[in-house]
């Protein structure tokens, strides 16, 4: 069940990852299919509340931020922080931190050469977060 769900993360990851760098949206009809039936599979192999309150407090959390920011990501971004609190329970923490700091290289190399209203799509880095941290998460 695990290695399922992994599988069905790591392909919503990719695919999530191409259409933000390509079209700077985070569709939907991947996102939340993928976080459900992560959820349901994880939770089927360990049965514990720790992956949907993960994923709720992860969700919520970058809601907060979301609208505090005002532009500073969208709501997509929030969606797929669902994603990755089902699949990474607690871990979720350490791959968000991994995914901000890898955004935050480029974002000052833009910021240096006086690029400030440039944009970066966020999903890439959350995505390389959730697999950095993803064998340590799960027991695979």
């Amino acid at each position: 069940m695990i290695v399922a769900a992994a599988a069905v993360f790591a392909a919503a990851l990719a695919a999530v990852s191409v259409v933000d760098l390509r079209e700077r949206r985070i569709p939907n009809v991947i996102v939340l299919p993928a976080a459900a039936v992560v959820l349901v599979l994880h939770t089927l192999a360990d049965r514990s509340w720790d992956w949907l309150l993960a994923a709720l407090i992860a969700f919520g959390v970058l809601l907060v931020v979301a609208i505090v920011a005002r532009g500073g990501f969208g709501m997509g971004d929030v969606k797929l922080a669902l994603l990755l609190g089902a699949m990474l329970g607690r871990d979720i923490v350490l791959a968000l931190l991994v995914g901000f700091a890898l955004a935050a290289v480029p974002s000052l190399v833009l910021v240096a050469l006086g690029r400030r209203r440039a944009t970066l799509p966020l999903a890439p880095f959350l995505a390389v977060g959730g697999l950095a941290v993803l064998p340590f998460a799960v027991k695979l």
